[in-house]
């Protein structure tokens, strides 16, 4: 069977890695979490005190990006694979709410992104893969045989987020959880270096009212028919 390279684009909490990762193992395909790899940037920047709340000090970082080395490894236990800072598994440490205050504003920076859009390439440079980000569709993989566009209110996302950290353990309100989930659709639609933007030839799925399973069969009719049809 021919393999193909899917992109799954989309705003933040839409569910892109959920059914990314879904895909990937229906397909036996490789899923690549891109918004994990900027995450482990954005902790590498925190743990080096190069941003915080009061300050972000974007040329030291820009220095020690050769210092970064990301990597996934498949975790068999958990089904997924997890992903390494510099040999280090930061997988629990970078999805917290502080991670996601300033993940958007490292995102942004245009080394950050070269360097990151590099990677992501050679990881799918032999197809078979699914990727899901920001950028993936239009800048990542402008060629990809399937581009997905995930969208969803910024209400809807919000509490899809809340819950998730709830459920971490982590102490959050919802309020807090909204407004980053607001903030972060500004910056990631508004930033010059590679904006989140649909691209044109992408299918756009709103699963606000969509559960998981709805969300899955949906996505993998699509893929499948686009499979079917490069025969």
């Amino acid at each position: 069977m021919k393999k193909i390279t899917i992109a799954i684009d989309g705003f933040s909490s839409t569910g892109k890695s959920t059914v990314a990762k879904q895909l990937a193992k229906h397909l036996g395909y490789v899923y690549v979490d891109s918004g994990a790899m900027y995450r482990a940037v954005t902790y590498f920047a925190m743990q080096h005190n190069y941003i915080s709340s009061e300050a972000f000090d974007v040329e030291a970082l820009v220095e020690k990006l050769d210092d970064i080395t990301i990597s996934f490894q498949f975790n068999s236990d958990k089904g997924f694979a997890e992903v390494y800072l510099n040999g280090k598994n930061i997988e629990h440490d970078i999805r917290t709410l502080e991670v996601s205050k300033f993940v958007s504003k490292v995102a942004a920076i245009p080394e950050v992104r070269y360097l990151l859009v590099k990677q992501q390439q050679k990881m799918g440079q032999d197809k078979g893969v699914v990727m899901d980000g920001r950028d993936i569709g239009t800048v990542v993989f402008p060629n990809a045989e399937l581009k997905i566009f995930m969208t969803a209110s910024a209400q809807t996302r919000a509490q899809r987020r809340f819950d998730e950290l709830i459920e971490r353990g982590d102490e959050v309100e919802f309020d807090e959880v909204l407004k980053n989930v607001q903030e972060r659709d500004y910056i990631d639609s508004h930033r010059e270096d590679s904006p989140l933007i649909k691209a044109a030839d992408a299918t756009e799925i709103d699963n606000s009212h969509l559960t998981r399973e709805e969300q899955f069969a949906k996505v993998l009719h699509i893929a499948t028919i686009t499979i079917d049809g490069l025969k």
